[in-house]
């Protein structure tokens, strides 16, 4: 016998409300961590070739950083461009950070976050 006799339902319920109660918390945390990454200059360095919003020095080789979910409405899209632009642009100065494993299908995931917000 359980120490907590609840029907599976009840018990399905909520831990799906437990996870809904925990995504912005984590939203915002992957959000956070997505910026990190893309000023840091030894990981994402995106500031070495973007202008973006708060980021000190940046490079003007690529496209400036803004309206980025306007530009880019399927969120795979710009996963995409990240892993491995060369796919959709063979003569881009993009690097492959996917490919390349410049950095983690995670740490794609929270920049893609990040860049959502600009």
């Amino acid at each position: 016998m359980t120490a907590f006799p609840c029907k599976p339902a009840l018990l399905l319920t909520l831990v799906a409300l437990t996870g809904f109660a925990a995504s912005p918390a984590r939203a915002q945390s992957t959000v956070a961590d997505g910026e990190k990454l893309a000023f840091d200059r030894g990981k994402g360095n995106c500031l070495t070739c973007h202008v973006i919003r708060g980021g000190d020095l940046p490079g003007t080789i690529g496209p400036e950083l803004k309206d980025i979910k306007t530009k880019y409405p399927d969120r795979n899209e710009l996963v995409a461009i990240l892993f491995d632009e060369t796919k959709r642009n063979p003569q881009t100065m993009m690097p492959p950070f996917g490919r390349n494993r410049l950095l983690t299908d995670q740490e794609i995931s929270a920049i893609v976050d990040f860049l959502q917000t600009l």
